[in-house]
């Protein structure tokens, strides 16, 4: 393990370490590579058992270190893009001792959150943020008449999104004081599609970019006529210069330096503390490299962007268990496809993530990654259904919610055939709030012309992708959670089911239990628990969450004395006030008790833990239970 340091003649003990920003702003200059040798041997000792961020965090060492060496916080303001590359941040800020409870529960959050420390100015988990709030807060200063520095820190990647271009166009016209450090290491979670440096060496070396100058010239006289020339030529350096990251920024307002090291701790320093005296925004572009100092993350970043325990040595992962849904989806996809040219996939820079590498394979031509811009890869698929073909829009539903006017204005309203795949629906452990899809449905069940699914296990999810294969009368959307299901194996051929039909697995005249998707088990678990007490229990799986199965509700309500719904998402406006709704407007008036998270953001944390903690347990959902069953047996007894 040592061969990956810098410095593998000197112990770990006998490197400095801060345990402030404070401290670190005492350290001779010289001493700093030795602080970002002892923070990447931390960081990759502490997250070989808890898992994490461990990439992007190894890239960013050096230029934290200088921000923390030259700026102040919490005077001064750091607003990281995405936040995930914050370790490094938490450790320079008195965290350094509890790094190693990074992403467990009750220890520290894998993004940074405003309530975890005073050094944390803006919390977020989500691309493309970090300019627009960090403008935000220059305004806020020069209104106050403060003194203190703002700076934004995002990723190439961040460059994809749409909000980072729409606060780029409003900053000179807001603010004179303002520094944006671009960190450029051609990845996001999967390589960026477009990075920017990629992508201005590509013009400035292909073919169309020698030749940009003649179209635009012939462009100006097809519209002028040849008499306008003198024009043509004034778009042609025009059109030229815009291709150089220096003009792009300095069209915004921005003075643009670098690029620069960004793993050369000395230039760093040296020019944050010549940018912080600038009366005008800036631009600082640094060259990192993902997974500096460990070769697995350098030689894999993708695997290392953020990952399970991992052997130290030499940075191998646990063998993987059971199949995921991501993994389902994207190979029966991939399946599916090869005999129906119509399905194409969509993501938004999330291939592995969601199991699209499968699909991917088989049918290269048919994959679209648009980069991070969830709104632009709705809107794509929602040009794709207009042509004929079968768009599978493959998004974490917790990114969704950025594309819920799409599901609005574009999808529903036109009715488009477009297949929503919201992966990561449901609690998603130790990643926490930002990361939760646990607003799905109440975002979703509302909007007119959509059908919306979910599945009780691996089997059941195949046979739903194969329903909205072949259901094109208007949108469809399947929500499923992260990781492996019971283990069902899907069948050799799928099934088609029926749109709006629920499964009554066994009747029952006591309580009727509603199982929605990942929760069935544990209404499953309920059933035999209050069979075992001697009631007479009807199991339900529901599968669809829109159009409800009107029918099967109505007459287990009059049958029982009580229901109880189960699902893995917020109580409000969730599955189970979609059925007390239901069984309001039928004049129905049975009880309906909810097993759901409750009306607050959930903390990260293991999903057990936090199911327990929240009340999604068995014995809770019994507990509710036999509030109303005892006195329902009595008034039977009695008549």
């Amino acid at each position: 393990m040592e061969n990956f340091f810098e410095f593998p003649e000197i112990p770990t003990d006998q490197l400095p370490k801060v345990d402030s920003a404070a401290e670190l702003k005492k350290l001779p200059l010289e001493d700093l590579p030795k602080l970002a040798e002892n923070i990447r041997r931390t960081l990759i000792r502490s997250l070989a058992k808890t898992g994490g961020h461990l990439g992007p965090n190894l890239g960013v060492v050096e230029l934290t270190i200088a921000l923390h060496r030259i700026f102040s916080t919490p005077d001064d303001k750091f607003i990281f893009d995405v936040s995930h590359q914050g370790y490094v941040h938490k450790m320079l800020t008195g965290r350094w001792d509890e790094i190693h409870t990074i992403r467990q529960y009750e220890g520290l959050n894998g993004f940074l959150l405003r309530t975890e420390s005073e050094h944390d100015c803006y919390g977020a988990g989500h691309a493309g943020t970090a300019v627009s709030a960090a403008l935000g807060m220059a305004a806020a200063r020069d209104l106050l008449g403060k003194n203190d520095h703002v700076v934004a820190v995002a990723g190439d990647a961040a460059f994809t999104c749409g909000p980072t271009f729409e606060a780029l166009n409003n900053i000179a016209e807001t603010t004179k004081r303002f520094i944006l450090v671009l960190n450029d290491n051609e990845w996001s979670i999967d390589r960026n599609v477009g990075a920017i440096a990629k992508y201005f060496h590509a013009l400035q070396t292909s073919s169309t970019y020698s030749h940009i100058h003649e179209k635009a010239a012939e462009f100006v006289e097809r519209i002028a006529g040849k008499s306008i020339r003198s024009i043509a030529k004034k778009v042609e350096t025009s059109a030229k210069n815009l291709l150089f990251p220096n003009v792009l920024f300095e069209k915004f307002g921005m003075h643009y330096y670098g690029p620069i090291d960004g793993h050369d701790i000395e230039l760093l320093v040296k020019t944050f503390d010549f940018l912080k005296d600038q009366d005008e925004p800036v631009v600082l572009h640094v060259i990192t490299e993902k997974g500096r100092g460990y070769e697995p993350a350098k030689a894999n970043p993708m695997k290392f962007h953020g990952l399970g325990p991992y052997k130290t040595e030499t940075g191998e992962t646990p063998p993987g268990g059971e199949a995921t849904y991501s993994y389902i989806y994207g190979s029966h996809l991939g399946k599916f496809a090869k005999v129906d040219d119509k399905i194409v996939a969509v993501t938004a820079a999330m291939p592995n993530g969601t199991g699209l590498v499968e699909f991917q394979k088989v049918v290269p031509e048919r994959y679209y990654d648009v980069g991070i811009a969830e709104e632009h890869a709705a809107l794509f698929a929602c040009g794709q259904a207009v042509q004929g073909l079968k768009p599978f829009l493959t998004i974490y539903s917790t990114f969704f919610q950025r594309a819920y006017d799409m599901a609005v204005h574009d999808i529903g309203i036109q009715n488009l055939p477009v297949r929503l795949c919201m992966d990561r629906a449901g609690l998603s452990g130790d990643d926490g709030p930002t990361h939760h899809g646990l607003f799905d449905i109440g975002y979703m069940r509302h909007i007119p012309n959509w059908i919306f699914m979910q599945a009780k296990d691996e089997d059941e999810f195949v046979d739903m992708l194969w329903t909205m294969v072949n259901y094109n009368d208007g949108p469809a959307a399947i929500r499923y959670s992260r990781g492996a299901g019971t283990g069902a194996i899907p069948k050799e051929s799928p099934s088609l089911l029926e749109i709006g039909k629920a499964e009554v697995v066994t009747e029952g005249t006591d309580v009727a239990l509603i199982g929605l998707g990942n929760m069935f088990e544990m209404a499953e678990a309920t059933r035999d628990r209050l069979v075992a007490l001697g009631y007479s229990v009807a199991l339900i799986n529901p599968r669809w969450i829109k159009p409800l199965d009107t029918a099967c509700l109505e007459k287990f309500a009059a049958r029982c004395p009580l229901i109880i719904t189960f699902e893995d998402h917020t109580l409000q406006n969730g599955f189970g006030s979609a059925v007390i709704e239901h069984l309001n407007d039928a004049g129905l008036k049975t009880p309906v008790e909810r097993i759901g998270w409750p009306d607050q953001f959930i903390e990260h944390g293991r999903v057990d833990i936090l199911r327990e903690k929240h009340g999604l347990t068995v014995e809770k959902a019994v507990e509710k239970a036999l509030k109303h069953l005892p006195a329902v047996r009595k008034t039977a007894i009695a008549g």
